[in-house]
This record gives C-alpha cells, structure tokens and sequence, in this order.
C-alpha cells in the first residue's frame, strides 16, 4: 500500500510542479491527512507511515528543484507551518515555538519536523502553490490569487487531492498591458 500511494503522490507532485512552473526558492504548501488517505475520517486514524511516505516523495521532488515545502500542521496547532529555516528567513517569517507531533501536528508536519536539515514552525506563509491532500484546506497559506490545477489524479489512496498554483494579480483595468507567463 505504501508503494501505491507513494506512485500517486509522485505523480501529483511532479504535474503540479510543471503545471505551476515553480522556480527555485519558491514554496509549495502541503497539508496532508493520513487518516483520509487510508480511508478513514480526517485526524481520527493518523498513520506516521503514511505521512512519511507522503513527506518524503514530496520532499525529494521539490529539493531536486530548490523548492521550499511547507508542511501544514493540523487544526490542534492552528494550521502552524513547518518549514526550512532558510526558507522563513529568505521571506520573513517569524518562528513560533511548536514542534509538531503525531496527534497534535499531524503525521506529514512531524515527519517534515524530522526531516527538514533546520526545521522551524511559523503561523503563515503566502505559498506559490499548494496540495491539498484529504481536504485540508491550505488556501489560508497561498497568495491572494489562487488558480486551481487539475491534475489527472484525483486521490491519494482514499483521500481527495486538490491543487493550486497562484499568479501574480493583474491590475489597471482595460488599458494595461500583462505578462501572461507570470
């Protein structure tokens, strides 16, 4: 099982990414229940397993980009953040004192905990995409415009998966001129 439902994360991840052409330094928020990937009510059955398989497919394809990841924590610690140090300091977050744990943080938060090389928690980030894995909902920590992607898969095991990138807003009315690449 496990195997699957790192397949299925690879390829979510890796549609998004090029969807959203993500540069370096970027950052792409998960929030991620294990309970509903293995078909189960959301934190009622979370699997640290689960959670680490998820974490670590994500992890490797957004470090192989440069890629920061910030791993969402569940509602008991208010949807905190885990993330790179660097990554908090490159776009000014302020770290809280919280470290994520199975039951309080979620299974994906602690294994980021584990293993980010300078692991902070911070209370909000304005993310340049994002994967929401069991209806997590991460669009309080993605830019103010938000774009859905719809990737050919739809689950991750029994959890429902959604996807967005963001762009940047598009201002001055009929007579301005865009970069539609951006």
């Amino acid at each position: 099982m496990l195997e699957e439902i790192k397949e299925q994360t690879r390829e979510i991840v890796t549609e998004l990414l090029e969807t959203a052409r993500m540069e370096p330094e970027q950052i792409l928020v998960v929030g991620c229940s294990s309970s509903e990937i293995a078909s189960y009510r959301i934190g009622s059955h979370s699997s640290e397993e689960i959670g680490q398989a998820v974490f670590d497919v994500i992890y490797e394809e957004t470090s192989a980009r440069g890629i920061y990841l910030a791993a969402q924590c569940c509602e008991h610690l208010n949807r905190a953040l885990i993330l790179e140090s660097a990554a908090a300091k490159l776009y000014g977050y302020e770290p809280v004192n919280v470290v994520p744990q199975l039951k309080a943080g979620g299974s994906f938060a602690t294994a980021a905990y584990k293993g980010f090389e300078h692991p902070v928690a911070v209370e909000h980030i304005r993310a340049h995409a994002g994967i929401d894995i069991g209806d997590t909902f991460i669009g309080m920590h993605l830019r103010s415009v938000a774009v859905p992607v719809r990737t050919a898969r739809k689950e991750i095991g029994g959890a429902h998966v959604t996807c967005a990138r963001t762009r940047l807003k598009f201002i001055g009315g009929s007579r301005a001129c865009y970069d539609t690449g951006k």
